[in-house]
């Protein structure tokens, strides 16, 4: 063995690591000595601590003398165990778990070999420190290596720095994958002690492979100890995840059946109806759903030369009246994505969606971070309701994590970087109850964007955003009621799946790739719809062919151009005119345009999918009325800056001639321009508001000098 790993030890002699370890396959150790293999997994500590020992000594002939560490990684499947299953039968064994990091500590150093000095004789003493909570003293002065003999109360022990050694020591707590959590069931924590070369490799909300020997300390309670003993778990290795979805077991059989069913002309109008199928399609519905379907799939997050990020996840907004199934779509949409998260906005707290440092995580007084929902949704999609009702503190977080995909934490002394590489699918409500009906149908979305009193600017954020309205229409609300009912009456009691009456109805879906709903309708079970997508995510990446490009390159440039006569006329009189689409939203057509082509397990992004991006992009668009891209992040449309320069204009065209106005002449002199009085009064009290204006008396207004 020493032999096979000879070009590891050289390359620990040449001192190029500030931790000298040496790690080991466990398939290696497998192939060499089986029965030992064994052993190790039964007593790890022991012999991981004798195997160091030899390493040093093996170092200390060939004339450094190094704290060499022995580690063992690659643990076989059989190993592997839930981290809410471990219990007496695993303490002092090696097994593995998969987790996610939830916080990190700081770095502590830690005596792992103290040297004491006993004050009587002088003599130097070696105590093993094992036990990270206790610093053990020698009981006396050894008189066979040379000393006095005397005991603790006879003498003192001083403890001499120097020449102990120190390893650098965190805490780190993990939590159970949420995939292998049992409905109603809550997630396993627990608290690892990493040391060496280890520390410093994990973030939260990084998913691990962590290799760990559980050991057990007994509680301490009014300074007593009880019978019943704490689990921590000492690291010995970790792998970090190298292939995305991992998680989810695609047989050589599901393969053939996705790249069949990707074959089939009706895939997108499939992939549609599968988004939950309990909802019933009516008004936009249809249309939110087929932008939820490439959502799930999403583009290609790329990486520049310069390091920069380009995201490949798509955020999509839904705001509502309460009862158009907002909520029973963020639910289906976070079970079928490929560790999909659903939290509420109201209900967050303590780290909330993005990340927060924590005081007392680790009992010690200090700060650690603690991942929110948008890191551990890292690479899936982050279902979030009640958008509206998200703290300030994760207001202020949202846009970086949402456009660079990054989440920036300054806090408690720690400065961190976490990634957030997840879509959302964001939920948000009126704060009034219902959004308000405006008597001007042609006013866009974002004047009900106002009513969730969520910041503006986050509007911009979104690739797309729906206004679903709770309205009256009796052949539609026939129809809803209609497959409500039915889909209620085929449903289960769940007192008889409980009691084991009646067969859980999801359970026999679970190895079925197609299933019809109440109105006939084909649709993707859950299961296999997570496949699709998981295998999709893994294996296509696809790129933007010529005729593709071409094809967005003449949209954006038509879009730009497209000015009417007023636009025209307002920038020959130097304002500012409509501005249809901007570079952003070219991002979100390439986004839509590979999340198509995706869906279809196509490497290449073709003049069709580019063709559907656009036609999604311009029906969301026409559909709320948003007309000006930098509406998105002002909030106010063109036709109201249009009006409000128009009306400033004749303000200071009469103050330049008569010292004031009258809201008469103002009035009057709108009336050719048809804009109505009421917008005439809003610019006014803007500008009395803000200081511009000042009225003398009721009716009269002059510029303030």
């Amino acid at each position: 063995m020493e032999e096979a790993k000879e070009s590891e030890v050289i390359m620990l002699l040449s001192k190029q690591s500030p931790y000298p370890f040496l790690e080991v396959p466990f398939h290696e150790l497998q192939s060499f000595d089986p029965d030992f293999a064994e052993d190790l997994l039964r007593e790890p500590s022991s012999i991981l601590e004798r195997g160091s020992h030899a390493l040093k000594q093996i170092c200390r002939e060939r004339g450094e003398d190094l704290e060499t560490v022995l580690r063992v990684s690659e643990l076989p499947r059989d190993s592997r165990i839930a981290l809410r299953d471990i219990g007496r039968v695993q303490v002092n064994t090696l097994c593995s778990v998969e987790v996610i990091v939830t916080k990190v500590s700081d770095i502590k150093p830690r005596i792992h070999r103290a040297t004491f000095r006993c004050e009587a004789c002088g003599e130097l003493i070696e105590v093993i420190q094992k036990n990270e909570r206790e610093l053990k003293e020698p009981l006396s002065c050894p008189q066979a290596s040379g000393g006095c003999g005397s005991s603790r109360r006879e003498t003192r022990f001083e403890l001499v720095l120097d020449t102990s050694g120190l390893v650098n020591n965190q805490w780190m707590e993990i939590q159970e994958l949420p995939e292998n959590i049992p409905s109603g069931g809550q997630p396993g924590r627990g608290m690892v002690l990493i040391e060496g070369d280890q520390v410093n490799k994990h973030l939260p909300g990084q998913r691990i492979t962590a290799n760990v020997i559980p050991v057990i300390h007994s509680e301490v309670k009014r300074g007593k100890k009880t019978p019943l003993f704490d689990i921590i778990y000492h690291m010995v290795s970790s792998e970090h995840e190298s292939i995305p979805f991992n998680e989810i077991s695609i047989s050589d059989e599901d393969k053939e059946m996705i790249r069949s069913v990707s074959q089939r002309d009706d895939l997108f109008t499939l992939m549609k109806d599968s988004i939950a199928p309990a909802v019933f399609p009516t008004g936009r519905m249809p249309f939110v759903k087929r932008s939820l379907a490439l959502q799930l799939f999403g583009g290609v997050a790329r990486i520049n030369p310069d390091r920069t990020r380009m995201r490949g996840d798509i955020h999509i907004l839904l705001m509502g009246d309460p009862g158009v199934a907002k909520s029973q779509l963020l639910q289906y949409m976070s079970k079928i994505s490929p560790r999909g998260k659903l939290a509420s906005g109201g209900g967050v707290s303590g780290a909330g969606l993005t990340a927060a440092a924590v005081k007392d995580a680790f009992s010690d007084g200090r700060f650690a971070l603690e991942a929110g929902i948008l890191p551990l949704s890292d690479r899936g999609l982050a279902a979030i309701d009640e958008f509206d009702k998200i703290s300030e503190d994760d207001r202020r977080t949202m846009h970086p994590a949402m456009e660079q995909q990054e989440i920036y934490i300054a806090k408690g002394g720690i400065t961190a970087t976490l990634p957030a590489r997840c879509s959302i699918l964001a939920a948000a409500n009126p704060t009034k109850g219902r959004f308000t009906r405006h008597a001007n149908r042609t006013r866009s979305v974002m004047y009900n964007f106002k009513e969730t009193g969520l910041p503006v600017p986050l509007a911009s954020r979104f690739d797309i955003i729906w206004l679903l309205r709770d309205e009256v229409r009796v052949e539609d609300d026939e129809r809803i009621a209609r497959h409500i009912l039915d889909t209620r009456t085929l449903a289960v009691a769940e007192t008889k799946i409980e009691e084991g009456m009646q067969l859980d109805p999801s359970s026999e879906q679970e190895d079925l790739v197609f299933a019809t709903g109440v109105d006939n309708k084909e649709y993707l079970t859950i299961n296999f719809l997570r496949k699709y997508i998981a295998f999709a995510k893994r294996h296509v990446h696809p790129d933007i062919d010529e005729k593709a490009q071409k094809k967005i390159r003449d949209f954006y440039r038509d879009a730009r151009l497209a000015f009417d006569k007023d636009d025209l006329d307002s920038m020959n009189n130097n304002e500012e005119a409509v501005i249809t689409i901007t570079a952003r939203a070219l991002e979100s057509l390439i986004r839509l345009t590979e999340a198509h082509a995706r869906l279809h397990l196509r490497d290449i992004a073709t003049e069709e999918d580019a063709d559907l991006a656009i036609a999604i992009y311009k029906h969301w668009r026409e559909e709320t009325g948003i007309e000006d891209e930098s509406e998105l992040h002002s909030g106010v449309s063109a036709k109201s800056r249009r009006v409000s320069g128009s009306v400033r204009g004749m303000l200071r065209e009469v103050c330049s001639e008569k010292g004031h106005a009258e809201i008469i002449d103002i009035y009057n002199l709108a009336l050719p321009m048809n804009i109505p009085e009421r917008m005439v009064d809003e610019v006014i009290s803007k500008m009395l508001t803000s200081g511009e204006l000042y009225s003398p008396r009721e009716g009269r207004f002059s510029f303030v000098r």
